[in-house]
């Protein structure tokens, strides 16, 4: 029975070897084959001693697709002196990982380690994640997970406190190329049967984005397009579906190209707001999304400083809803140039925090007197209005009074700055607040920045 079934999957094997995709005939089996992440692997890198010593700690290799993760944690585990696991945390469920524990102790009782291998770490529900965490507490698994999402937020932080965390970035252009030159010289993969020009290799390298796996399998699909012929740049093209980046939409690389957007637009770089956007847009992300960004934006970093800049925001996110894409890419352009180079200022978001916070700690104060409701029984049983001056009825419209709660007269939330509009609107408060403390109250108060404000 046995020998029957050692038959049948060596027969299996023979198969899937000749049906595989490129990307999995070519993954690496050994740690001189992982190309890349030199700050790991190299002479002097972390990983690299710890296997060389047979002492590699539990640890969470996170990075985007194709960066060579899981491939990493196997060649990991075999080339300690331990036993080698794996699950995938997609399939596996409680009962999985128990009978590894089990069977890790069986082995650690006869003086044997054992490596497991976790896919997908991050899909583990909450019982399956403490289920590890015993067992990496107390060495009875050294635990090597691999995800694309960022662990921090995605695993049981009691797990990750007691693992290394290892982040594996996008492999470099001279990293993919290799890969590709490597793949089609050996006999593994295409064997040196077929031809590839400079420029396909560098399309390929190109728009891969430092996806191993993507630049293998591109390289696959344009061979078999290539039939006897070369493998040109103009079928790599074909091959590639018009896929022009890495990109995805739910996890770290949304929120990094984001990030690298918004703040773009706070850095005044409308070139790079432009890119980040455009690599949103190719990579599927909603574009509402991005328009939703931008209104946020046009407050919290330009503010008064251009008041026009959230109508711009809102009016690309309105002709987003009109137009559609393709065409609403140009409107949200417009805008994001617009937001890039309108003059700068965070004074409303920081006033509304500081506000907020102030609430928090110490509760909401009582209105004074004169700003309560003054409806007819509450003005005549209560007093409310009493004291209240309109500002319509006096010279300039504006009385000089604080509206805070009793007591906090002199406290400031506002503090806007020297740039754009807001430097008028500084100068005017200025003014209000000196009036305000009684100071200076023969001045003049500069003209409100608001349009129709007769000052």
């Amino acid at each position: 029975m046995s020998g029957r079934r050692d038959l049948f999957g060596d027969a299996v094997e023979r198969t899937l070897s000749g049906t595989r995709p490129l990307a999995a005939r070519m993954r690496p089996g050994r740690l001189d084959e992982v190309v890349g992440h030199a700050e790991h692997l190299g002479a002097d890198g972390f990983l690299r001693r710890a296997i060389a010593e047979d002492d590699v700690p539990s640890l969470i290799l996170h990075g985007p697709p194709g960066t060579g993760k899981t491939t990493l944690a196997r060649v990991v585990a075999t080339s300690t002196q331990a036993e080698f696991e794996e699950l995938s945390a997609v399939s596996a469920g409680l009962a999985d990982v128990r009978a590894v524990m089990q069977r890790a102790r069986d082995r650690l009782a006869a003086g044997t380690r054992t490596v497991l291998v976790l896919d997908e770490i991050h899909r583990f529900t909450k019982s399956q994640q403490d289920a590890l965490l015993p067992a990496v507490e107390d060495g009875l698994v050294v635990l090597v997970g691999a995800t694309t999402e960022n662990p921090y937020y995605e695993v049981n932080s009691a797990l990750v406190s007691r693992m290394r965390v290892l982040r594996l970035d996008a492999l470099g252009p001279d990293d993919v190329a290799g890969l590709i030159d490597r793949a089609i010289a050996d006999e593994r993969g295409l064997g040196g049967l077929v031809a590839v020009t400079p420029e396909a290799r560098q399309a390929i390298t190109r728009v891969a984005g430092g996806d191993a796996r993507h630049a293998l399998n591109l390289l696959d699909a344009a061979a078999g397009l290539a039939g006897d012929g070369p493998v040109t740049a103009e079928v790599v093209a074909r091959a590639g579906g018009g896929r022009a980046v890495v990109y995805d939409k739910d996890g770290d690389q949304h929120y990094n190209v984001a990030s690298a957007f918004i703040k773009s637009l706070r850095g005044s770089d409308p070139d790079a707001a432009l890119y980040w956007m455009a690599v949103m847009l190719e990579g599927g992300e909603d574009p509402k999304f991005i328009a939703r960004r931008m209104i946020v934006a046009a407050s919290e970093d330009i503010g008064n400083a251009d008041p026009r800049a959230l109508e711009v925001a809102v009016a690309a996110a309105r002709a987003l809803e009109f137009v559609g894409l393709p065409e609403a890419r140009i409107n949200l352009a417009q805008a994001a140039t617009y937001l890039a180079l309108a003059p700068k200022s965070d004074a409303a978001y920081r006033g509304i925090d500081a506000a907020l916070a102030r609430v928090r700690d110490e509760g909401a104060h009582v209105p004074p007197l004169a700003l309560r409701d003054a409806s007819p029984a509450n003005r005549e049983h209560l007093g409310h209005g009493t004291g209240y001056v309109n500002p319509h009825g006096v010279p300039g419209r504006v009385t000089g009074s604080s509206c805070m709660p009793e007591g906090m007269e002199d406290v400031r939330f506002f503090d806007p700055g020297g740039v754009g509009a807001e430097g008028e609107m500084a100068a005017r408060l200025a003014a209000l607040r000196a009036r305000a403390r009684g100071a200076g109250a023969s001045g003049t108060i500069p003209p409100s920045v608001e349009p129709g404000d007769d000052g």
